[in-house]
């Protein structure tokens, strides 16, 4: 057999699919995974659409689709994108099969190996794992409270390319951040976008958790600001259903049309089906009524885990405090000595995972 291509090298075990696997296995408790609550879900409702869709409109679903995705879908996440104040038109749309596949589209599109893409410290791994996969060199910017400094941003491109080195991405989640829980202020957002427009570096907004505000507010997105400089990832896995796998990039159209093509060369299309069962979903008014059960119970659990953390936490303990989405960032005082417990949990004899420190700043 031949040889491996040497990008081949970049290719790493999924530390979000290893998670994932441990987080299934009985008697696991899991506090590491960014897996939605699915109990939540009308199954009833959902199963009885999903056959009346097949059965009427079975021909064209279960067919191939277009490359772009599924129109009327498409026509409505345009409308759904305007409670962040962005205004895109269907030509700037292009569907996925959820945002990471829209991550590792960006990135063949836009970076050579050696590119540098800035990142949040810490990040997302899924991230992290795309990155290697072409051969990029990732720095990242540490976060303070208020997410990232546009002012230390700035710096930071300064620098690199003061070292002859090409900054192609600023790749950003500022709602909720994953894994810090982290919500980038609202007066950074235009300077941030600003700073990588004069510094010619495209922004990457990941924004899979913005639905999942505790009170209800929604933040601006970083695209509203300016639509040639950001792209947008989208996605409908962390309300919605992650086994569906939809999810949604916005780009200028000329942009958009590089994308899909590189999507097409992978995927063919976008399930039309997943597609289909997305739009009922959010066509029969369930969508805004579920996002609102969702985030009152994650509300309810961040604020046990938050209450746990006051009272059981050895003193110089730090974590955020999220006000959506899924993750609080825990900090535990230098010079502890922490260990895994070897004998079985008190009560229930359950076991928990909680995510190791990946993604840290470099």
């Amino acid at each position: 057999m031949r040889g491996f291509a040497e990008r081949a090298g970049g290719f790493r075990p999924s530390a979000v699919r290893d998670v994932f696997e441990v987080a299934m296995r009985p008697g696991i408790v899991s506090l590491a995974g960014g897996n939605p609550d699915l109990e939540l879900l009308p199954l009833q409702e959902l199963g009885e659409m999903a056959s009346r869709i097949i059965a009427e409109e079975g021909l064209e679903v279960l067919q191939y689709g277009s490359g772009a995705g599924y129109e009327p879908l498409i026509e409505l996440v345009t409308e759904f994108m305007r409670s962040e104040g962005s205004h895109p038109r269907v030509e700037e749309i292009q569907m996925t099969a959820g945002s990471q596949m829209g991550l590792d589209l960006v990135t063949k599109l836009f970076c050579d190996p050696g590119d540098v893409i800035l990142a949040e410290g810490p990040t997302y791994t899924g991230a992290l794992g795309v990155f290697e996969g072409y051969q990029v060199d990732v720095r990242q910017v540490p976060l303070d409270e208020d997410g990232l400094d546009p002012a230390a941003v700035e710096t930071r491109i300064r620098e690199l390319k003061e070292q002859g080195k090409r900054v192609k991405l600023l790749y950003t989640i500022p709602n909720f951040q994953n894994p810090t829980g982290v919500t980038l202020a609202q007066e950074r957002r235009a300077e941030l976008v600003r700073v990588c427009r004069e510094q010619d570096v495209l922004v990457v907004e990941d924004n899979p958790y913005g639905q999942l505000s505790f009170s209800g507010e929604r933040l601006p997105s970083l695209h509203s600001y300016d639509p040639e400089a950001v792209i947008y990832l989208g996605s409908f896995s962390k309300v919605f259903s992650p086994g569906v796998r939809v999810g949604w990039m916005v780009a200028p159209p000329r942009v958009r049309k590089f994308l899909q093509i590189a999507g097409e060369a992978v995927t063919i299309c976008p399930s039309v089906l997943s597609q289909r069962l997305v739009l009922g979903f959010m066509g029969q008014g369930l969508w805004e009524s579920h996002t609102r059960r969702t985030a009152a119970l994650y509300r309810e659990r961040c604020d046990a885990v938050l209450t746990a953390c006051r009272e059981h936490m050895p003193a110089g303990t730090r974590w955020t405090t999220p006000t959506g989405g899924f993750f609080t960032w825990l900090t535990l005082p230098e010079g502890g000595r922490y260990a895994t417990p070897r004998r079985p949990w008190p009560r229930r004899r359950q076991r928990r995972r909680v995510r190791p420190r990946h993604g840290l700043p470099r």
